[in-house]
């Protein structure tokens, strides 16, 4: 199905005022998607008072903000947002919409592309601008929604060739921050926000919101370990390095499920995605769930006794060997080199 539209559109999640990080990264990610197919980039944002959010969204590639400002859309809601964000995406057609797969995002994102028949791939892990030929037809500047599947046994291109709104829902992390030099436009266009009794089938009495309790996500270098660290005892190890060199302790689903480490640092397809200057690897052995998370690191160090392990083959320095009698060498030197 063709659509001459072909700008690309970013869903800005924010909280009090403040864009969720995803949303940039998505903008920066947007940007060249939007280059590449000739549109313009618009950021959309929905809220109270969001000078700041504005301002973000121009520094991280926008052409343009698509803003709804209203003192009842100041906290999201599933109702009014939901019905906002269609009647405006079926009213303009834009060729891409990206969404943080947060929960947010996971809760909006089906119902805007039931609501307007578009295709929706969820938890992308990269986006492309290509061709594809499908049923015998050639289409020309699909959406190549890649992402992992069956249990992450495979990678998966997925198209939505008839749909003339593509949509996807990307993990925070996945995509790079790129903010630009300068501000690439300056144009908001305020759409007002008409309220209606059907926004209001759901009152929120109250609101908990948990921050983030480590920061691994945003740690310079991680030191993660799997299951093959064996123990508590020598996953310790880890922590010790870590500490030592300035970085932040991190695991594989395997570990945690040990219970070598708690889950908020789980990192792969079902936890965090990471891109740190320096991530060293431990007893891992560098399945495609774990790989999905950690692959976009700098520079990757990989520690395993199994000489054929799938993370020798991510890595950029691989030492053959076991782990816990590996570690404590490299915690003295570092020691001898930091004194």
């Amino acid at each position: 199905m063709s659509n001459a539209n072909r700008d690309v559109w970013v869903f800005v999640e924010q909280r009090e005022g403040s864009a969720a990080e995803v949303s940039f990264e998505l903008l920066s990610k947007g940007r060249k998607l939007a280059d590449q197919l000739g549109g313009a980039l618009k950021a959309l944002a929905i809220g109270h008072e969001l000078d700041e959010v504005v301002r973000q969204a121009f520094r991280y590639g926008s052409d343009e903000v698509l803003l709804i400002e209203h003192e009842a859309l100041r906290d999201y809601r599933t109702l009014p947002y939901s019905r906002v964000v269609g009647d405006l995406i079926a009213e303009q057609q834009p060729r891409i919409v990206l969404f943080g797969a947060t929960f947010i995002g996971r809760d909006l994102a089906p119902r805007v592309a039931s609501f307007t028949r578009s295709g929706l791939t969820a938890d992308c892990t990269d986006l492309k601008i290509g061709d594809a030929s499908y049923l015998r037809r050639d289409y020309t500047d699909l959406l190549l929604q890649v992402r992992p599947a069956f249990g992450g046994n495979i990678i998966a291109t997925i198209i939505t060739p008839e749909a003339p709104v593509q949509m996807a829902t990307v993990r925070e992390g996945v995509m790079e921050l790129v903010p630009q030099p300068t501000p690439r436009g300056d144009r908001v266009t305020r759409i007002p926000y008409e309220p209606r009794a059907t926004d209001n089938v759901v009152t929120v009495l109250e609101r908990h919101r948990e921050e983030r309790r480590n920061k691994v996500k945003s740690a310079p270098i991680v030191v993660a370990g799997g299951y093959g660290m064996g123990n508590q005892k020598n996953f310790a190890l880890l922590h010790q390095l870590a500490a030592l060199i300035g970085g932040e302790v991190a695991g594989t689903r395997a570990a945690v499920d040990a219970g070598f480490i708690k889950a908020d640092r789980q990192v792969g397809q079902t936890g965090l995605t990471v891109r740190p200057k320096l991530y060293i690897a431990c007893g891992i052995s560098g399945a495609i769930q774990h790989r999905a998370g950690m692959q976009e690191s700098t520079r990757i160090i990989a520690i395993n006794t199994d000489a054929d392990a799938p993370i020798f083959d991510a890595c950029h320095y691989g030492i053959v060997g076991d782990a816990a009698a590996v570690l404590p060498l490299m915690i003295d030197a570092y020691r001898e080199r930091l004194k």
